[in-house]
């Protein structure tokens, strides 16, 4: 009877260990190439900074990647332009605010290859984050070419532009029954691109007919799109913006999204 206990013991640990393992197993990455800034610190070295995991000042995403590694995601960067090898294994692949010659001099910028490679890859199953910026703070031009094949546009059109602490201008509503935020109420983005949209695309979030946020099935794939890099820490720290704006419980329902669209998951 003890033998039989034990083995049945055993076959409940291995169980566990599956389990575990298979949530390990997920692994988003944050790209590292096409976002590549850099400043000098107090010892005179270059350094990234400015959405990166790594950054846990108000410039990076270092509580986002705290959220991801709660929800069983192996949290890492891609440092060189995507290739279908390099993409290989990953689940979710983030581009978060392409350089432009204001914020890198000499910036990496998203070519044909790359282009192919990641629309192959999403085609197969993979997951694509898109957040880029309003045009005069990031290089919408080859972050477009890539978007139009999932019937996404980043526009040179901007909204939400805050001025001081007028907090109202940067509100963006939540609609009831939305598939990706269904508990969230209320966002603050500001400054943000607004989205034009092709099939296979379709608007998640819509304010005053300007749409803020859009999915789109490609093949086994998923891309989910803003104009804005939107969860750094500085807007889900909850110390900088007023307690009404539920960012970090958007950010939290985003990552449980962007982990359900993950085939055979």
């Amino acid at each position: 009877m003890r033998l039989k206990n034990f083995g049945f013991s055993l076959m409940i640990l291995f169980s566990s260990v599956s389990i575990s393992n298979a949530q390990r197993d997920k692994v988003v990455t944050l790209d590292n190439f096409f976002n590549h800034e850099t400043k000098k610190n107090k010892d005179g070295n270059e350094i990234r900074f400015h959405y990166t995991w790594e950054d846990q000042t108000l410039n990076g995403y270092s509580i986002l990647g705290d959220i991801f590694k709660k929800n069983g995601f192996q949290i890492k960067n891609l440092d060189n332009g995507p290739t279908l090898k390099s993409l290989k294994g990953n689940d979710v692949y983030i581009i978060v605010d392409p350089d432009n010659t204001k914020e890198n001099p000499n910036p990496n910028y998203i070519n044909k290859d790359h282009i192919k490679a990641i629309t192959k890859w999403v085609k197969a199953g993979g997951v694509l984050v898109l957040l880029a910026n309003d045009s005069a703070n990031t290089n919408l031009t080859q972050l477009n070419i890539l978007a139009e094949n999932f019937g996404i546009n980043f526009s040179n059109k901007s909204r939400n532009m805050v001025k001081g602490k007028n907090y109202e201008t940067g509100t963006v509503n939540i609609p009831f029954g939305n598939e990706v935020f269904t508990a969230s109420k209320k966002f603050y983005i500001k400054e943000l691109s607004i989205l034009q949209l092709n099939p296979p695309a379709q608007a998640l979030i819509t304010e005053q007919n300007d749409v803020i946020m859009a999915t789109a099935k490609y093949g086994k794939g998923t891309v989910f799109a803003l104009g804005d890099p939107w969860i750094y820490n500085e807007y889900v720290d909850g110390t900088r913006i007023p307690s009404t704006y539920e960012n970090y419980n958007g950010a939290v329902e985003l990552v449980k999204w962007l982990s359900s669209r993950i085939p055979h998951q």
